[in-house]
Protein backbone atom coordinates (compact mmCIF):
# COMPACT_ATOMS: atom_id res chain seq x y z
CA UNK A 1 0.00 0.00 0.00
CA UNK A 2 1.58 2.93 -1.11
CA UNK A 3 1.49 6.12 1.63
CA UNK A 4 -1.28 8.62 1.82
CA UNK A 5 -1.01 11.88 -0.14
CA UNK A 6 -0.27 14.72 2.54
CA UNK A 7 -2.41 17.12 2.57
CA UNK A 8 -0.86 20.59 1.75
CA UNK A 9 -1.72 23.28 4.29
CA UNK A 10 -2.25 26.70 2.56
CA UNK A 11 0.47 28.79 2.89
CA UNK A 12 -0.24 31.52 5.84
CA UNK A 13 -0.01 35.08 4.67
CA UNK A 14 0.12 37.56 7.61
CA UNK A 15 -1.71 40.86 8.29
CA UNK A 16 1.15 42.85 8.48
CA UNK A 17 1.97 41.76 4.61
CA UNK A 18 -1.38 42.10 3.22
CA UNK A 19 -1.81 45.44 4.92
CA UNK A 20 1.69 46.75 3.25
CA UNK A 21 1.56 45.24 -0.05
CA UNK A 22 -2.36 46.59 -0.26
CA UNK A 23 -1.22 49.50 0.57
CA UNK A 24 2.03 50.03 -2.05
CA UNK A 25 -0.43 48.75 -4.57
CA UNK A 26 -3.12 51.37 -4.16
CA UNK A 27 -0.39 53.82 -4.06
CA UNK A 28 1.06 52.65 -7.27
CA UNK A 29 -2.22 53.12 -8.85
CA UNK A 30 -2.27 56.34 -7.68
CA UNK A 31 0.81 57.46 -8.38
CA UNK A 32 1.11 55.68 -11.78
CA UNK A 33 -2.12 57.65 -13.14
CA UNK A 34 -1.21 60.69 -11.45
CA UNK A 35 2.00 60.50 -13.30
CA UNK A 36 0.35 59.86 -16.58
CA UNK A 37 -2.01 62.23 -16.12
CA UNK A 38 0.10 65.09 -15.34
CA UNK A 39 2.88 63.84 -18.18
CA UNK A 40 0.33 63.72 -21.00
CA UNK A 41 -1.20 67.55 -19.61
CA UNK A 42 1.96 68.93 -19.69
CA UNK A 43 2.94 67.39 -22.99
CA UNK A 44 -0.37 68.67 -24.70
CA UNK A 45 0.43 71.66 -23.17
CA UNK A 46 3.66 72.38 -24.14
CA UNK A 47 3.09 71.47 -27.65
CA UNK A 48 0.20 73.67 -27.94
CA UNK A 49 1.99 76.32 -26.70
CA UNK A 50 4.73 75.74 -29.50
CA UNK A 51 2.08 74.94 -32.17
CA UNK A 52 0.49 78.22 -31.22
CA UNK A 53 4.05 80.43 -31.26
CA UNK A 54 4.77 78.65 -34.67
CA UNK A 55 1.31 79.48 -36.18
CA UNK A 56 1.74 83.40 -34.65
CA UNK A 57 4.70 83.78 -36.17
CA UNK A 58 3.11 82.47 -39.62
CA UNK A 59 0.73 84.73 -39.01
CA UNK A 60 2.73 87.85 -38.99
CA UNK A 61 5.11 86.93 -42.06
CA UNK A 62 2.05 86.80 -44.21
CA UNK A 63 0.70 90.00 -42.80
CA UNK A 64 4.00 91.64 -43.47
CA UNK A 65 3.65 90.58 -47.00
CA UNK A 66 0.40 91.41 -47.56
CA UNK A 67 0.88 94.61 -46.23
CA UNK A 68 4.34 95.33 -48.02
CA UNK A 69 5.91 94.54 -51.55
CA UNK A 70 8.68 92.75 -50.19
CA UNK A 71 11.61 91.05 -52.06
CA UNK A 72 13.33 87.97 -51.24
CA UNK A 73 16.42 90.34 -50.56
CA UNK A 74 13.93 91.96 -47.95
CA UNK A 75 14.53 88.35 -45.65
CA UNK A 76 18.30 87.80 -46.58
CA UNK A 77 20.39 87.46 -44.21
CA UNK A 78 22.62 89.99 -44.61
CA UNK A 79 20.38 92.49 -45.08
CA UNK A 80 19.94 95.63 -42.72
CA UNK A 81 17.23 94.87 -40.05
CA UNK A 82 17.71 91.15 -41.09
CA UNK A 83 17.02 90.74 -36.97
CA UNK A 84 13.38 92.49 -37.39
CA UNK A 85 12.06 90.70 -40.52
CA UNK A 86 13.37 87.86 -39.40
CA UNK A 87 11.24 85.71 -36.50
CA UNK A 88 13.42 84.65 -33.44
CA UNK A 89 13.32 81.14 -32.83
CA UNK A 90 12.96 80.10 -35.85
CA UNK A 91 14.92 79.13 -39.31
CA UNK A 92 14.50 80.79 -42.60
CA UNK A 93 15.11 80.29 -45.93
CA UNK A 94 14.46 82.46 -48.75
CA UNK A 95 13.75 81.03 -52.17
CA UNK A 96 13.98 83.22 -55.27
CA UNK A 97 11.25 83.26 -58.39
CA UNK A 98 12.22 79.84 -59.45
CA UNK A 99 12.28 78.48 -56.54
CA UNK A 100 15.93 78.18 -55.64
CA UNK A 101 17.51 78.63 -52.55
CA UNK A 102 18.51 82.42 -52.73
CA UNK A 103 19.49 82.19 -48.79
CA UNK A 104 19.32 79.26 -47.07
CA UNK A 105 18.69 78.29 -43.67
CA UNK A 106 20.30 77.24 -40.71
CA UNK A 107 20.43 74.38 -41.50
CA UNK A 108 19.41 74.31 -45.17
CA UNK A 109 15.42 73.36 -45.47
CA UNK A 110 14.06 70.76 -47.95
CA UNK A 111 12.37 72.36 -51.28
CA UNK A 112 9.45 70.71 -52.79
CA UNK A 113 7.27 71.19 -55.46
CA UNK A 114 4.89 72.60 -53.87
CA UNK A 115 6.98 75.42 -52.14
CA UNK A 116 8.47 76.05 -55.78
CA UNK A 117 4.74 76.73 -56.76
CA UNK A 118 4.13 79.04 -53.96
CA UNK A 119 7.30 80.61 -54.77
CA UNK A 120 5.54 81.59 -58.67
CA UNK A 121 2.44 82.36 -56.81
CA UNK A 122 1.11 86.22 -57.99
CA UNK A 123 -1.04 85.84 -54.71
CA UNK A 124 1.19 87.76 -51.77
CA UNK A 125 0.50 85.59 -48.47
CA UNK A 126 0.00 82.05 -50.16
CA UNK A 127 0.82 79.55 -47.78
CA UNK A 128 2.16 76.09 -47.93
CA UNK A 129 2.30 74.11 -44.54
CA UNK A 130 4.76 70.79 -43.93
CA UNK A 131 4.02 68.74 -40.89
CA UNK A 132 6.92 66.61 -39.56
CA UNK A 133 10.31 67.54 -41.80
CA UNK A 134 13.29 65.59 -41.23
CA UNK A 135 16.43 67.86 -41.40
CA UNK A 136 19.61 65.99 -40.61
CA UNK A 137 18.95 64.22 -37.12
CA UNK A 138 15.78 66.78 -35.91
CA UNK A 139 12.00 67.62 -37.07
CA UNK A 140 10.78 70.46 -38.30
CA UNK A 141 7.41 72.29 -39.31
CA UNK A 142 7.75 74.53 -42.35
CA UNK A 143 5.93 76.86 -43.61
CA UNK A 144 6.39 78.42 -46.87
CA UNK A 145 4.86 81.51 -47.50
CA UNK A 146 4.63 83.36 -50.95
CA UNK A 147 6.16 87.23 -51.90
CA UNK A 148 3.67 87.69 -54.45
CA UNK A 149 3.91 88.98 -57.97
CA UNK A 150 6.28 85.85 -58.74
CA UNK A 151 8.80 87.18 -56.66
CA UNK A 152 9.57 84.45 -54.48
CA UNK A 153 8.15 82.77 -50.81
CA UNK A 154 10.13 82.63 -47.87
CA UNK A 155 10.18 79.47 -45.41
CA UNK A 156 10.02 79.83 -42.07
CA UNK A 157 10.90 76.45 -39.91
CA UNK A 158 10.62 75.49 -35.97
CA UNK A 159 12.60 72.53 -34.31
CA UNK A 160 10.06 70.06 -32.99
CA UNK A 161 12.63 67.66 -32.15
CA UNK A 162 14.26 69.55 -28.95
CA UNK A 163 11.07 69.80 -27.24
CA UNK A 164 9.77 66.01 -27.78
CA UNK A 165 13.19 65.56 -26.41
CA UNK A 166 12.44 67.68 -23.56
CA UNK A 167 9.21 65.76 -22.79
CA UNK A 168 11.26 62.29 -23.13
CA UNK A 169 13.48 63.33 -20.23
CA UNK A 170 10.38 64.76 -18.74
CA UNK A 171 8.54 61.35 -18.76
CA UNK A 172 12.07 59.40 -17.66
CA UNK A 173 12.28 61.71 -14.85
CA UNK A 174 8.34 60.66 -14.36
CA UNK A 175 9.19 57.40 -14.27
CA UNK A 176 11.69 57.39 -12.38
CA UNK A 177 9.94 59.32 -9.22
CA UNK A 178 6.77 57.06 -9.83
CA UNK A 179 8.88 54.29 -9.37
CA UNK A 180 10.70 55.93 -6.25
CA UNK A 181 7.47 56.96 -4.94
CA UNK A 182 5.66 53.17 -5.16
CA UNK A 183 9.14 52.08 -3.25
CA UNK A 184 8.71 54.49 -0.20
CA UNK A 185 5.16 53.70 -0.05
CA UNK A 186 5.83 49.76 0.13
CA UNK A 187 8.47 50.58 2.47
CA UNK A 188 6.17 53.00 4.66
CA UNK A 189 3.15 50.46 4.31
CA UNK A 190 5.23 48.14 6.05
CA UNK A 191 6.07 50.11 8.87
CA UNK A 192 2.54 51.17 9.36
CA UNK A 193 1.30 47.73 8.96
CA UNK A 194 3.77 46.55 11.58
CA UNK A 195 3.17 49.51 14.18
CA UNK A 196 -0.53 48.49 13.94
CA UNK A 197 -0.25 45.40 13.60
CA UNK A 198 1.78 44.85 16.67
CA UNK A 199 -0.93 44.45 19.16
CA UNK A 200 -2.69 42.12 17.21
CA UNK A 201 0.54 40.23 17.40
CA UNK A 202 0.22 40.32 20.85
CA UNK A 203 -3.31 39.54 20.91
CA UNK A 204 -2.89 36.62 18.89
CA UNK A 205 0.30 35.40 20.88
CA UNK A 206 -2.17 35.06 23.71
CA UNK A 207 -5.55 33.60 22.45
CA UNK A 208 -3.10 30.92 21.20
CA UNK A 209 -1.23 30.87 24.34
CA UNK A 210 -4.67 30.06 25.83
CA UNK A 211 -5.51 27.22 23.59
CA UNK A 212 -2.25 25.46 23.81
CA UNK A 213 -2.17 25.57 27.46
CA UNK A 214 -5.95 25.97 28.36
CA UNK A 215 -4.64 28.75 31.07
CA UNK A 216 -7.64 31.48 31.21
CA UNK A 217 -5.96 33.27 33.65
CA UNK A 218 -3.23 34.81 31.10
CA UNK A 219 -3.04 38.91 31.34
CA UNK A 220 -3.21 40.26 27.76
CA UNK A 221 -0.70 43.27 27.26
CA UNK A 222 -3.10 45.81 25.38
CA UNK A 223 -2.82 49.26 25.90
CA UNK A 224 -4.90 52.20 23.35
CA UNK A 225 -8.42 53.22 22.84
CA UNK A 226 -9.04 52.58 19.40
CA UNK A 227 -10.24 49.80 17.77
CA UNK A 228 -7.31 47.25 18.50
CA UNK A 229 -7.24 48.85 22.27
CA UNK A 230 -11.10 47.92 22.55
CA UNK A 231 -10.69 44.56 21.17
CA UNK A 232 -7.99 43.60 23.77
CA UNK A 233 -9.86 44.75 26.53
CA UNK A 234 -12.94 42.32 25.40
CA UNK A 235 -10.81 39.92 24.99
CA UNK A 236 -9.50 40.23 28.80
CA UNK A 237 -12.71 40.28 30.19
CA UNK A 238 -14.23 37.53 28.04
CA UNK A 239 -10.65 35.42 29.51
CA UNK A 240 -11.38 36.77 32.87
CA UNK A 241 -15.51 35.57 32.72
CA UNK A 242 -14.82 32.52 31.07
CA UNK A 243 -11.92 31.71 34.24
CA UNK A 244 -14.49 32.97 36.28
CA UNK A 245 -17.15 30.29 35.12
CA UNK A 246 -14.56 28.14 34.88
CA UNK A 247 -14.06 28.65 38.72
CA UNK A 248 -17.79 28.70 39.42
CA UNK A 249 -18.13 25.09 37.65
CA UNK A 250 -15.46 23.71 39.35
CA UNK A 251 -17.00 24.84 43.10
CA UNK A 252 -20.23 23.59 41.99
CA UNK A 253 -18.93 19.87 41.29
CA UNK A 254 -16.92 20.04 44.65
CA UNK A 255 -20.09 21.33 46.38
CA UNK A 256 -22.15 19.28 44.76
CA UNK A 257 -20.25 16.16 45.53
CA UNK A 258 -19.77 17.22 49.08
CA UNK A 259 -23.76 17.24 49.27
CA UNK A 260 -24.94 14.46 47.38
CA UNK A 261 -22.08 12.31 49.18
CA UNK A 262 -24.61 12.14 52.82
CA UNK A 263 -28.10 11.54 50.99
CA UNK A 264 -26.14 8.68 48.84
CA UNK A 265 -24.34 7.15 51.85
CA UNK A 266 -28.11 7.26 53.91
CA UNK A 267 -29.54 5.73 51.18
CA UNK A 268 -26.70 3.36 49.87
CA UNK A 269 -27.38 1.71 54.05
CA UNK A 270 -30.78 1.79 54.05
CA UNK A 271 -30.90 -0.20 50.78
CA UNK A 272 -28.27 -2.47 52.57
CA UNK A 273 -31.01 -3.15 55.00
CA UNK A 274 -33.26 -4.34 52.86
CA UNK A 275 -32.20 -7.64 52.46
CA UNK A 276 -33.08 -8.20 55.92
CA UNK A 277 -36.25 -6.47 55.23
CA UNK A 278 -37.75 -9.93 56.77
CA UNK A 279 -36.26 -9.75 59.73
CA UNK A 280 -37.24 -6.46 61.04
CA UNK A 281 -40.16 -6.16 63.03
CA UNK A 282 -42.96 -4.07 60.88
CA UNK A 283 -42.48 -0.83 62.51
CA UNK A 284 -39.26 -0.75 61.76
CA UNK A 285 -40.20 -2.03 58.10
CA UNK A 286 -42.58 0.79 57.54
CA UNK A 287 -39.46 3.55 59.24
CA UNK A 288 -37.09 2.19 56.37
CA UNK A 289 -39.61 2.51 53.62
CA UNK A 290 -40.61 6.05 55.20
CA UNK A 291 -36.65 6.83 55.07
CA UNK A 292 -36.17 5.34 51.61
CA UNK A 293 -39.07 7.54 49.90
CA UNK A 294 -37.87 10.70 52.29
CA UNK A 295 -33.89 10.38 50.74
CA UNK A 296 -35.39 9.69 47.18
CA UNK A 297 -37.42 12.70 47.54
CA UNK A 298 -34.29 14.85 48.70
CA UNK A 299 -32.02 13.78 46.34
CA UNK A 300 -34.32 14.46 43.57
CA UNK A 301 -34.80 18.13 44.98
CA UNK A 302 -31.01 18.32 45.03
CA UNK A 303 -30.76 17.20 41.16
CA UNK A 304 -33.09 19.54 40.51
CA UNK A 305 -31.95 22.31 41.93
CA UNK A 306 -28.51 21.43 40.85
CA UNK A 307 -29.68 20.98 37.34
CA UNK A 308 -31.28 24.34 37.86
CA UNK A 309 -27.92 26.17 39.33
CA UNK A 310 -26.37 25.03 36.28
CA UNK A 311 -28.74 26.03 33.74
CA UNK A 312 -29.39 29.68 35.11
CA UNK A 313 -25.42 30.25 34.64
CA UNK A 314 -24.98 28.95 31.26
CA UNK A 315 -28.91 30.16 30.07
CA UNK A 316 -29.14 30.94 26.79
CA UNK A 317 -32.38 32.59 26.44
CA UNK A 318 -32.61 36.13 24.90
CA UNK A 319 -32.69 39.13 27.20
CA UNK A 320 -36.03 41.14 26.53
CA UNK A 321 -37.92 44.14 28.25
CA UNK A 322 -40.15 42.24 31.11
CA UNK A 323 -42.69 43.54 33.50
CA UNK A 324 -41.61 42.34 36.90
CA UNK A 325 -45.12 42.51 38.32
CA UNK A 326 -46.36 40.42 35.55
CA UNK A 327 -43.79 37.56 36.28
CA UNK A 328 -44.58 38.49 40.48
CA UNK A 329 -48.69 37.53 39.43
CA UNK A 330 -47.37 34.33 37.78
CA UNK A 331 -45.74 33.01 40.38
CA UNK A 332 -48.58 34.27 43.23
CA UNK A 333 -50.80 32.27 41.49
CA UNK A 334 -48.57 29.04 40.71
CA UNK A 335 -47.91 29.75 44.25
CA UNK A 336 -51.34 29.47 46.23
CA UNK A 337 -52.38 25.86 43.61
CA UNK A 338 -49.42 24.17 45.05
CA UNK A 339 -49.21 25.60 48.50
CA UNK A 340 -52.88 26.73 49.45
CA UNK A 341 -51.38 29.64 51.33
CA UNK A 342 -52.49 33.27 50.67
CA UNK A 343 -50.17 35.28 48.53
CA UNK A 344 -50.79 38.99 48.02
CA UNK A 345 -49.16 40.91 45.71
CA UNK A 346 -48.00 44.75 45.80
CA UNK A 347 -46.73 46.51 42.21
CA UNK A 348 -45.84 50.13 42.37
CA UNK A 349 -43.53 52.75 39.75
CA UNK A 350 -42.41 51.38 36.68
CA UNK A 351 -41.72 47.19 37.06
CA UNK A 352 -40.08 47.21 33.61
CA UNK A 353 -36.64 45.49 33.45
CA UNK A 354 -33.94 44.22 30.70
CA UNK A 355 -33.44 40.38 31.64
CA UNK A 356 -34.68 36.94 30.58
CA UNK A 357 -37.83 36.39 32.10
CA UNK A 358 -37.38 32.49 32.96
CA UNK A 359 -34.29 33.22 34.87
CA UNK A 360 -36.34 35.86 37.12
CA UNK A 361 -39.33 33.99 37.15
CA UNK A 362 -37.13 31.21 38.59
CA UNK A 363 -36.04 33.46 41.51
CA UNK A 364 -38.93 34.70 42.01
CA UNK A 365 -40.81 31.34 42.88
CA UNK A 366 -37.43 30.36 45.02
CA UNK A 367 -38.19 33.00 47.26
CA UNK A 368 -41.88 31.75 47.70
CA UNK A 369 -41.70 28.17 48.22
CA UNK A 370 -38.60 29.55 50.62
CA UNK A 371 -41.04 31.60 53.02
CA UNK A 372 -43.57 28.51 52.59
CA UNK A 373 -41.37 25.93 53.64
CA UNK A 374 -40.57 28.13 57.10
CA UNK A 375 -43.80 29.50 57.89
CA UNK A 376 -45.00 26.15 57.28
CA UNK A 377 -48.22 26.51 59.54
CA UNK A 378 -48.53 30.16 59.27
CA UNK A 379 -51.68 31.36 58.75
CA UNK A 380 -50.67 35.09 57.49
CA UNK A 381 -50.12 35.81 53.98
CA UNK A 382 -46.80 35.67 52.05
CA UNK A 383 -46.50 39.44 50.20
CA UNK A 384 -44.60 39.44 47.00
CA UNK A 385 -43.31 43.30 46.89
CA UNK A 386 -42.44 44.40 43.41
CA UNK A 387 -41.70 48.82 43.25
CA UNK A 388 -40.12 50.31 40.66
CA UNK A 389 -37.88 53.04 41.18
CA UNK A 390 -39.32 57.16 41.25
CA UNK A 391 -36.94 57.82 38.51
CA UNK A 392 -35.18 54.87 35.95
CA UNK A 393 -32.55 52.74 37.93
CA UNK A 394 -33.02 49.76 39.75
CA UNK A 395 -36.35 47.06 40.08
CA UNK A 396 -36.78 46.11 44.07
CA UNK A 397 -38.30 42.61 44.44
CA UNK A 398 -39.25 41.60 48.34
CA UNK A 399 -40.66 38.53 49.31
CA UNK A 400 -42.19 39.04 52.98
CA UNK A 401 -43.46 36.17 55.31
CA UNK A 402 -44.09 35.63 59.43
CA UNK A 403 -42.01 32.75 60.14
CA UNK A 404 -39.31 32.15 62.67
CA UNK A 405 -36.56 34.58 60.67
CA UNK A 406 -33.11 34.26 60.59
CA UNK A 407 -30.10 34.80 63.04
CA UNK A 408 -28.02 37.62 62.15
CA UNK A 409 -25.62 35.23 62.04
CA UNK A 410 -27.54 33.80 59.19
CA UNK A 411 -28.19 36.88 57.52
CA UNK A 412 -24.55 36.91 56.14
CA UNK A 413 -24.27 33.24 54.85
CA UNK A 414 -28.33 32.94 53.38
CA UNK A 415 -27.55 32.98 49.94
CA UNK A 416 -24.05 30.88 49.89
CA UNK A 417 -24.42 27.30 47.78
CA UNK A 418 -25.43 24.60 50.12
CA UNK A 419 -25.28 26.81 53.15
CA UNK A 420 -28.19 25.94 55.66
CA UNK A 421 -29.16 27.41 58.84
CA UNK A 422 -28.80 25.10 61.96
CA UNK A 423 -32.53 25.20 62.80
CA UNK A 424 -33.38 24.13 59.16
CA UNK A 425 -31.41 21.39 58.80
CA UNK A 426 -33.87 18.95 59.36
CA UNK A 427 -36.71 20.56 56.97
CA UNK A 428 -36.34 19.74 53.09
CA UNK A 429 -33.90 20.95 50.99
CA UNK A 430 -30.80 21.46 49.89
CA UNK A 431 -29.72 25.04 50.34
CA UNK A 432 -29.53 26.23 46.57
CA UNK A 433 -32.94 28.00 46.34
CA UNK A 434 -31.45 31.11 47.36
CA UNK A 435 -27.92 30.77 45.81
CA UNK A 436 -30.18 30.21 42.72
CA UNK A 437 -31.37 33.85 43.56
CA UNK A 438 -28.33 35.45 44.36
CA UNK A 439 -26.59 34.45 40.58
CA UNK A 440 -30.40 35.50 38.42
CA UNK A 441 -29.39 39.16 40.44
CA UNK A 442 -26.41 39.24 39.58
CA UNK A 443 -26.62 38.43 35.84
CA UNK A 444 -29.27 41.04 36.07
CA UNK A 445 -27.15 43.96 37.53
CA UNK A 446 -28.33 43.61 40.94
CA UNK A 447 -27.80 42.04 44.05
CA UNK A 448 -29.80 39.99 46.34
CA UNK A 449 -30.65 41.53 50.13
CA UNK A 450 -32.12 39.64 53.31
CA UNK A 451 -33.43 41.20 56.17
CA UNK A 452 -35.64 40.87 59.78
CA UNK A 453 -39.00 42.13 59.34
CA UNK A 454 -40.48 43.96 61.74
CA UNK A 455 -43.09 42.18 63.91
CA UNK A 456 -41.27 38.93 63.03
CA UNK A 457 -40.28 36.94 60.03
CA UNK A 458 -37.80 38.04 57.31
CA UNK A 459 -37.54 39.75 54.40
CA UNK A 460 -35.49 38.30 51.37
CA UNK A 461 -35.30 39.67 47.44
CA UNK A 462 -32.85 40.79 44.91
CA UNK A 463 -32.67 44.04 42.51
CA UNK A 464 -32.57 44.21 38.93
CA UNK A 465 -31.60 46.95 36.79
CA UNK A 466 -34.46 48.74 35.56
CA UNK A 467 -35.65 49.39 31.79
CA UNK A 468 -34.36 52.97 32.07
CA UNK A 469 -30.74 52.18 33.43
CA UNK A 470 -30.60 50.07 30.73
CA UNK A 471 -31.26 52.62 28.15
CA UNK A 472 -28.94 55.27 29.56
CA UNK A 473 -25.86 52.60 29.28
CA UNK A 474 -27.09 51.98 25.39
CA UNK A 475 -27.03 55.58 25.14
Amino acid sequence: MGRPARVRRPKLVSLRTTFAVSFAAVTAVVTVLVGILSYNAAARLVRVDQQSVFDEVVQDVRGEVRRHSMTPEDFSSSAPGHDVVRPARTNVQVLGPDGQVSDGGRPALPVTAADRAVAAAVTAGRLAVHKDVDVGSDIYRVATVSLGGGRGAVQVAQEFSDTEDLLRALQQRTLITMAAVVVLAGLFGWWLARRITRRLVVLTAAAEDVARTRRLGIQVPVTGYDEVGRLGRAFDRMLGRLAQSEEDQRRLVQDAGHELRTPLTSLRTNISLLRRIDELPPEAREELVADLGQEARELTDLVNELVDLAAGQSDNEPPQQVDLADIAEDVAGLARRRTGREIVLRASGDTTAYGRPGLLQRALSNLVENAAKFDRDGTAPIEISVAGPAVPGTVRVEVLDRGPGITDTDLLRVFDRFYRAPDARSLPGSGLGLSIVREVALAHGGAPFAAHREGGGSIIGFTVSGAGAREREGD
